[in-house]
């Protein structure tokens, strides 16, 4: 219950600027029409969930209208909440079948990636696993820098290079020191630079190529780290990102920063790729795995 209660102060800018609009919504009509669904899509779309998904969300309403499931405006807000935890679907756990399992993390700069990498490696910490982390953005020394500080935060080990190095290079040196040391997780940092796609297409390949020759049997995931505060722009990152990764599962950041947290709706709806942890704070616990039914409670609690 604790990360609940900060999951719920971290989405307070969503629900003031969202959700406690469609209270006032509902409250300013006596039955159910097209006036007061289109003001609610409104109210969703201002939440950058996105004009496709928001209709989508609003669909779903004017078929319980039309065939009488919803009745009451004190019902829409019940009948919202249901359609928008189906929507975002099932929570997922990583799966880390071997030893060790591999997570590769991608993601534009300036996301939290790299504390990311920290909190993720925190958790997996604490339920007692060993974990080693890669230093595969090799471009910028600061990014080395600063995932040291936070695997030493973490307690994980880090494998790095100088500046400039070869990322597979970085890699290949990892998944070494991961089979000699008995590793239960290999975490994978890489640089993140969408401006020129095809550097970063080819030097992907490059290090998932070192992982398929090094570790063959190991279990993968590849999680794409998203920030809440770009709202739609992180959804065109991630169509840019799932041309060039197989991404199995999606980070999302700041969500305690933002009032466009509407975003994670639309983000899973287009792209069909599970959320698989959320960051509501600065902090090296305030990244969890994601639950659905807390997410949703959070919002309309």
């Amino acid at each position: 219950m604790v990360f609940f209660d900060k999951l719920k102060s971290g989405l307070t800018k969503t629900k003031n600027a969202v959700f406690s609009r469609v209270d006032s919504i509902v409250k300013s009509f006596v039955k159910v029409d097209e006036d007061l669904l289109e003001e609610l899509e409104e109210a969703l779309i201002c939440s950058d969930m996105g004009a496709e998904c928001a209709e989508k969300v609003i669909d779903e309403l004017r078929d319980a209208v039309r065939d009488g499931r919803l009745k009451e405006p004190d019902d829409v807000k019940a009948a919202l909440k249901k359609i928008l935890r189906s929507m975002i679907g099932e929570g997922e756990e990583l799966k880390l079948y071997t030893k060790p399992s591999v997570i590769l993390v991608i993601g534009v700069n300036g996301v939290g990636k790299t504390t990311s990498i920290g909190k993720i490696a925190n958790s997996l910490k604490k339920q007692g696993k060993s974990v080693l982390v890669a230093a595969a953005d090799t471009f910028r020394a600061a990014a080395i820098d600063q995932l040291e500080v936070w695997c030493d935060r973490a307690g994980a080990e880090l494998i790095r290079q100088n500046e400039g190095s070869d990322p597979a290079a970085v890699v290949f040196d990892a998944a070494a020191a991961a089979k000699k040391r008995g590793a239960d997780v290999l975490i994978i940092d890489t640089a993140g630079r969408l401006h020129n796609k095809k550097n970063l297409m080819n030097e992907l390949a490059k290090i998932d190529r070192v992982i398929s020759r090094e570790l063959p049997d190991s279990s993968r995931e590849t999680l794409l780290v998203l920030d809440s505060t770009t709202g739609q722009n992180a959804l065109v990152q991630a169509r840019e990102f799932k041309e060039s990764a197989e991404i199995t599962g999606l980070v999302l950041t700041k969500l305690d920063g933002t009032a466009k947290g509407g975003a994670v709706f639309g983000i899973r709806e287009m792209l069909d790729i599970p959320v698989k942890y959320i960051g509501v704070g600065e902090q090296i616990d305030d990244m969890q795995p994601f639950d659905a039914d807390m997410f949703v409670e959070a919002l309309f609690d």
